[in-house]
């Protein structure tokens, strides 16, 4: 025997009228008394979430930022006399050293010009040999009255002149020497030379305003950034904080990464900021320096520079999965107190760290904070933990 009814009391199907019958009251009024306990369905078990402790740690504080290289020495080679070139010394693309010949600008006239001064200077020597000879003949007949005091006086003039034209020459002589010296045209610093933009022939004039090629000294090499105005502050205000511990000989290291997305293997250091900031972009130029013995980096490369900038102690880095933005863009997290309920707290986060964010503020070590779950709580809820650290149960 069975039978159904519903809350209002009406029965809709039976097997036994008999039975029924004898039992109907007291089977209906169980039936409306069971409807009348029907009470709120029972509480759902506490959130699972996974956590993760926070723990100070020390951690290497780095700043990445766009640069250009630019070369550590540059010397523009011009001509300083005028003359057709001769020849070229050099392999265009090759390394030069300095002092070494680089062209020759046909040296004839200079060398005569050298031979004509070097001509007036024995005249000039000659001459005041000749003059001072007179000169000390007049002077004891001069004492004898033997000759007047002016004739003396003309010899003495005469002795002083011929040196004067010694001096004149003697310039005359250094001057050509300097012109014909300059036929030869040398390499000012030891680099690598482009090319030559006059060839054998080609008529050089002294002083022109173009250069005939360049040397560029590429090791080592210098790479410019621009580091925003509040970073460089925040990177001083934290050393003198202690925050920050600097290595070795008190510079910063820096790294960088190559257009292509490969890494430069050679590690250079920070040289020095500039004085000014610019005002159209509020940043500083940070010059760093960077050994290239392969010539691999050439002026004018894009590149990223990862500039080391210390070791923070006593770091607390957050995972970027567990950190919200609320409708300001203001980070916070949800934290799990002792009592296993989540509360959010708004946080300060600095740079990103490789999956983290660096946190500055509104966090201290031994700290719960949830990973995962955090889309499904509330404040004041009881959570039930699941430390991320912790082994997974097998099976």
């Amino acid at each position: 025997m069975s039978w159904q009814t519903d809350c209002k009391g009406k029965v809709k199907t039976l097997k036994s009228q008999r039975y029924f019958q004898a039992i109907a009251p007291a089977a209906v009024l169980l039936a409306l008394a069971g409807c009348d306990r029907k009470g709120a369905p029972p509480a759902p078990p506490p959130q699972q979430v996974t956590f993760v402790t926070l723990k100070a740690q020390p951690v290497e504080i780095t700043t990445t930022l766009p640069g250009r290289t630019e070369a550590f020495e540059i010397a523009q080679v011009r001509p300083q006399v005028s003359g057709v070139i001769e020849q070229r010394l050099f392999t265009e693309g090759s390394d030069v050293t300095a002092g070494q010949q680089l062209y020759q600008i046909y040296a004839a006239p200079y060398q005569a010009a050298y031979d004509s001064a070097k001509g007036q200077l024995v005249r000039a020597q000659a001459a005041e040999m000749t003059a001072r000879a007179k000169l000390n003949r007049y002077g004891p007949l001069v004492r004898a009255h033997a000759v007047s005091q002016q004739d003396y006086d003309d010899a003495l003039a005469a002795e002083k002149e011929a040196q004067g034209e010694i001096l004149t020459a003697q310039g005359q002589v250094e001057r050509a020497a300097v012109d014909l010296g300059y036929t030869k045209m040398y390499a000012p610093i030891t680099g690598r030379i482009g090319r030559s933009l006059l060839t054998v022939g080609a008529l050089a004039i002294a002083n022109q305003n173009s250069n005939v090629a360049i040397v560029t000294r590429l090791d080592p090499i210098y790479v410019d950034v621009n580091l925003p105005a509040t970073e460089l502050l925040r990177f001083r205000r934290e050393l003198a904080q202690g925050r920050l511990q600097r290595n070795g000989d008190n510079t910063a290291s820096v790294s960088i990464q190559l257009e292509d997305g490969t890494k430069y293997e050679h590690p250079g250091s920070m040289e020095f900021s500039e004085v000014n900031v610019d005002e159209s972009t509020a940043t500083v130029i940070v010059r760093a320096i960077m050994p290239n013995p392969d010539k691999l980096l050439l002026p004018g490369m894009y590149v990223h520079a990862q500039l080391m900038e210390g070791t923070d102690p006593k770091a607390l880095l957050v995972p970027q999965q567990a950190v919200l933005r609320n409708s300001h863009g203001d980070p916070q997290v949800w934290v799990i107190d002792a009592a296993n309920k989540v509360s959010l707290r708004p946080i300060t986060v600095g740079q990103a760290i490789g999956t983290n964010w660096l946190v500055t503020d509104g966090l201290k070590g031994d700290e719960r904070v949830v990973v995962e779950g955090l889309q499904k709580i509330h404040p004041g809820d009881t959570v039930t933990p699941l430390d991320a650290a912790a082994p997974a149960k097998a099976g």
